[in-house]
């Protein structure tokens, strides 16, 4: 058995100090809360301390839970972007409909020999509403000596939803278990009860989620009607609650983390709805007839791109010259990310469909003042305030949407240290420009940017240019056939 030593480890990429510090409080813990702001590597720490700990013969399973829209992220960049080459590993991602392949691969998973191999099945929060993937979950944590890690685990903070009952009823199978947010406690501490109660029932000294809550909230009698309830207020005692979670987790802030570069990219992959396929499929074929049909130029090869990305975000312009909503997953995932994001963001999306769908579903969720939209129909006599309230920390204004026409050039957003691009330009100039809101003078953080990117469409092939710093216009002729594969 390896003996644990986090400064000599032998990682595949080099650890921060903060995440070294966070292995070396964490990684022979059976529970443990990571509370760490969005850009700051929750990732890479749960794969490198799984490794630690297969290493040492005690885990030979890791059971990776996350959003649907976060789930091939983790099976296609982070777990080979991070896990150590020495680790044998075999990943099975979980099929609601199973292949004969896919139950093949899961009998030899939870049957076969697997002696040296690191087994890691990712699971979907979602399908633990249902009866049926926990069945397959169990029969794989009995098989193994398992981890289990929850991704953005505020996905499990309602204690009522029947996904966070029955991950609940499963984790005492799992002999390490591990909870991972960006969001800070103090937002909303009654959140904690069910992250908490599946790391152990026992960590809060609670016996029921009501009791927490009659501890730490504040609450007012109200009538509607001939009915009465106790509403939030506010929250009280949150000093003693952030004591008394101290000793299984950690808290870290980008400003705290001096080491980090000036700027973190990350990619969130978000798959393409039936309905979406479709149309793309259909748009491929009318781009590459009209292209064979035309002296290739600049522009109207560009035309057709754009045509594909825009059905990529979930519109669609038809023959009559209407955009079309189409069913996607975009919107769900931003909501998504915003859940797990501490402080101010800006998001820049390419159509103004998106932006209007943006802003309403962020102003249902987080409430009409949480969110402003900053576009070319924004009045020009809002603008500068909706800036300036945006740069007020006090202020409610959380989310700022714009297009990099409008709002990437010439104004300041250093309040936000967090970028999401909805969808990219293929204009490179417009991208750093972009990028730029936030980086600038006044910025003190470290700024994450994260790309959504559906994949096996142009999207992949945009950003990939612009992180290459490749002005596509100058490129695109030369290679047409690759941008309609």
């Amino acid at each position: 058995m390896k003996i644990m030593d986090i400064e000599t480890y032998n990682y595949k990429t080099e650890p921060y100090e903060h995440q070294r510090e966070t292995l070396a409080k964490s990684a022979h813990k059976n529970l443990y809360a990571l509370f760490l702001e969005m850009g700051l590597g929750k990732s890479k720490i749960l794969l490198d301390n799984a490794a630690m700990l297969f290493d040492q013969e005690k885990i030979s399973g890791l059971l990776i839970v996350s959003p649907k829209g976060n789930l091939r992220n983790w099976d296609v960049h982070e777990v080979n972007k991070h896990l150590p080459d020495h680790i044998q590993r075999n990943v099975l991602v979980w099929q609601p409909n199973h292949t004969k392949q896919w139950l093949k691969d899961y009998k030899e998973m939870v049957e076969g020999d697997s002696d040296g191999t690191l087994n890691i099945f990712l699971v979907n929060v979602e399908a633990f509403a249902t009866v049926k993937a926990c069945k397959f979950v169990e029969e794989f944590l009995v098989t193994h000596d398992a981890m289990m890690a929850i991704d953005e685990s505020t996905t499990i903070k309602n204690p009522k939803a029947k996904r966070t009952k029955h991950l609940i009823k499963l984790a005492p199978l799992a002999d390490y278990r591990r909870i991972l947010t960006g969001f800070p406690i103090t937002k909303a501490p009654l959140d904690l009860y069910s992250q908490c109660y599946f790391l152990s029932p026992n960590l809060l000294g609670f016996s029921s989620y009501y009791a927490f809550s009659a501890r730490y909230a504040i609450t007012q009698a109200r009538r509607m009607g001939s009915h009465s309830f106790q509403q939030i207020i506010g929250f009280q005692r949150l000093e003693e609650l952030q004591e008394s979670i101290k000793d299984f987790s950690i808290r870290k802030t980008k400003d705290q983390c001096l080491d980090l570069p000036a700027k973190v990219y990350t990619k969130r992959l978000v798959e393409l709805t039936d309905e979406q396929k479709k149309a793309y499929a259909t748009m491929k074929q009318k781009a590459l007839m009209v292209l064979e049909n035309e002296v290739f130029t600049t522009v109207n090869v560009l035309t057709q791109i754009m045509r594909l990305q825009q059905i990529v975000a979930g519109s669609l312009r038809n023959e009559d010259g209407e955009t079309i909503v189409l069913k996607n997953n975009r919107v769900r995932t931003v909501l998504d990310l915003l859940e797990e994001t501490s402080g101010k963001v800006v998001i820049f999306a390419m159509f103004q469909t998106d932006i209007q769908q943006l802003e309403k579903a962020i102003a249902e969720k987080f409430g009409e003042n949480s969110v402003a939209s900053y576009y070319g129909k924004t009045p020009q006599d809002e603008r500068q305030r909706i800036i300036d309230k945006f740069q007020d920390s006090e202020s409610e204004l959380r989310y700022f949407i714009s297009n990099p026409q409008t709002g990437g050039r010439g104004i300041t957003l250093t309040e936000a240290s967090t970028m999401i691009f909805y969808s990219n330009s293929y204009d490179l100039e417009l991208r750093v420009q972009a990028e730029d809101r936030i980086h600038r003078i006044g910025q003190e953080k470290s700024c994450t940017y994260i790309d959504l990117v559906s994949e096996n469409t142009v999207d992949e092939k945009i950003l990939q240019n612009l992180l290459s710093k490749v002005k596509i216009s100058n490129e695109i002729l030369g290679e047409i056939r690759n941008w309609f594969k």
